[in-house]
């Protein structure tokens, strides 16, 4: 929903649904398995210590997870071209498909979110 335009978001994620349903499988199921697959455990959020700032990894909260897996869906089907996907529905839904597989450049932010908290683990002790 951008602007307020409720009704043109729901309009968009009905059409997913029903771009899901016609895969012949149970998009509720889909899109779930997409959301899980792009939730991130753990994240870093930068300490000031000392004058020097370190990122310390964190776990994520289940509110957390569901809004960054919601918004880097987005942000990735956004991000697709125009070219090849001529509504933002038809972007959504492919995104939504290659998240369920694990795949595309939602499930890369997550492995990206992921890499950099193990890359931080030695300041995991400065968390409060």
């Amino acid at each position: 929903m951008v602007d307020g335009k409720r009704t043109v978001g729901e309009r968009i994620v009905y059409t997913v649904l029903e771009n899901l349903k016609a895969g012949k499988k149970d998009p509720i199921i889909t899109l779930n398995k997409a959301i899980a697959n792009v939730s991130p455990n753990k994240e870093v959020k930068p300490r000031r210590l000392g004058g020097a700032s370190y990122l310390v990894p964190i776990d994520v909260r289940n509110e957390r997870k569901l809004y960054l897996a919601l918004n880097w869906i987005i942000d990735a089907a956004k991000a697709r071209s125009n070219k090849e996907f001529h509504s933002f529905a038809d972007k959504l839904t492919a995104e939504i498909k290659e998240a369920a597989k694990n795949q595309g450049k939602a499930a890369e932010k997550k492995a990206q979110t992921e890499k950099t908290a193990a890359a931080n683990k030695a300041f995991a002790h400065l968390q409060w």
